[in-house]
């Protein structure tokens, strides 16, 4: 039994049913699980190992609900810098048909780090190309070598162009043995236990690259294993033009026609989700995935994620993949989401502790768990330190919890994930970052060419 002792934190933000924010705070980790929170009056004064979080914010660790962690080898791609979706893809799919495992390893564990240093503790991968020999069994073991909590979803894309599909037909997969290779990955990875560290997803791409078929078929999958589910939904005008076209319906109703709505599903994007759609995800309990910079950079419009959570609707943040944001900054993503919202929608369309509750309580909820996404005893040890001392926070100490997210997005001092230290002192202890990030570029350069 080893433990853990973080105290006198400036405040301890919990996210507990209270939504309380402590002073002097404190917390007492036991293993992987947090056992007491409060004052650091309050709390034992020993422990195993004792992290002094004088002047640092303390918050559960943020949820990352939607990435695509292979794109970080194809950030900023000139030819695909300045277009829509669509056309975004038909430049980087030819790019991709390239990756090979040792590329899947090396950007799962770029993005990871990425992630844990910018707050993130708990993340979803879609994966949905699988050219030359890739597994989502290189993601996993790049995720257990690194520390991070990992939701990981196989993605499959199944119609090509010659069926009238957005990828090139030799890109796609045979249903058949998609839905085989999904179940392998269930029974040989998938942790329903609390404080699981690796979770299966089941996830065909979008409608735009997967039949009617796969869709119910994968439904029936997971549900027979008790598994979540997740795909691309209504990211732009072009996906919602394809889905009245191909299926005479909007994308929520193609959604519930297909079985994919429900506390089980989420849909990353939504941002042309119509009135009817948002209802419908209310009703049901189904989840979006908000990704404001990758909205923003593909010009895909302003999500109505107010709308949504007045109704009910759960919704977790998403960096998405590295191509169509070009970074992986959670508390970046934070901050972007809640300045979109009053872009959209005026300036009390979201306050920084909304924007925070999404990226935890919300993240949490979508991936259907109850274990993280708060300080508060039971729950998994996932905790990170802000240090409040840093220059992007000078003058803005008033409030060092909206501090966090009005001002310009910083790293962390510490990182805890199930109980372990991953990032002490602003570095990863658990990798080599300048030997993954040289890794990495290589092989960036290898892919591209």
């Amino acid at each position: 039994m080893s433990t853990l002792l973080i105290r006198h934190a400036r405040v301890l933000v919990t996210m507990d049913a209270a939504r309380r924010e402590i002073g002097d705070g404190a917390i007492f980790i036991r293993n992987n699980v947090i056992e007491q929170v409060g004052t650091s009056a309050e709390l034992p004064d020993q422990a195993d190992e004792i992290i002094d979080a004088t002047g640092h914010v303390v918050l559960p660790g943020l949820i990352n609900t939607h990435h695509h962690m292979f794109q970080s080898l194809t950030r900023a791609i000139p030819a695909a810098q300045d277009v829509e979706l669509f056309d975004w893809l038909r430049h980087l799919y030819p790019i991709w048909s390239g990756l090979t495992p040792p590329m899947i390893e090396a950007s799962t564990q770029t993005a990871m780090a990425e992630l844990m240093l910018s707050g993130c503790t708990t993340s979803s991968d879609h994966l949905y190309i699988y050219p030359n020999g890739c597994r989502l069994d290189d993601s996993i073991e790049a995720a257990r070598q690194i520390g991070m909590r990992f939701h990981a979803a196989r993605g499959a894309m199944s119609v090509g162009e010659s069926q009238g599909g957005l990828p090139p037909d030799r890109l796609v997969e045979d249903e058949a043995a998609i839905l085989r290779d999904t179940q392998r990955l269930i029974e040989t990875h998938h942790d329903a236990c609390r404080h699981a560290m690796t979770r299966i997803v089941v996830a065909p791409c979008s409608p735009f690259s997967v039949s009617p078929d796969l869709m119910r078929e994968s439904a029936l999958l997971a549900r027979g294993h008790h598994v979540s589910l997740h795909t691309h939904l209504a990211e732009n005008s072009n996906d919602v033009a394809y889905s009245r076209e191909k299926f005479n319906m909007t994308p929520a109703q193609y959604a519930e026609s297909c079985g994919w709505v429900g506390p089980d599903v989420w849909h990353a994007h939504c941002v042309q989700l119509d009135p009817k759609g948002i209802a419908l995800f209310a009703r049901t309990g189904t989840g979006v995935a908000h990704c404001a910079c990758s909205n923003m950079r593909l010009a895909s419009g302003i999500a109505p994620v107010r709308a949504m959570l007045d109704a009910g609707v759960p919704v977790g943040l998403g960096v998405d993949g590295s191509a169509s944001n070009d970074g992986a900054h959670m508390l970046g993503e934070v901050r972007q989401a809640m300045l979109l919202q009053r872009v959209g929608f005026g300036p009390t369309a979201m306050t920084a502790r909304q924007a925070l509750e999404m990226a935890t309580l919300g993240g949490a909820k979508v991936l259907n768990r109850d274990d993280i996404g708060a300080l508060a005893p039971g729950m998994s040890a996932d905790v990170v330190m802000f240090d409040m001392a840093q220059i992007g926070y000078a003058g803005a100490l008033h409030d060092p919890v909206a501090a966090l997210v009005f001002c310009t997005p910083t790293t962390v001092s510490v990182s805890v994930i199930n109980g372990r230290v991953v990032v002490r002192e602003g570095q990863c202890t658990t990798v080599d970052l300048g030997v993954v990030v040289e890794r990495h570029n290589r092989l960036a350069a290898e892919l591209v060419g």
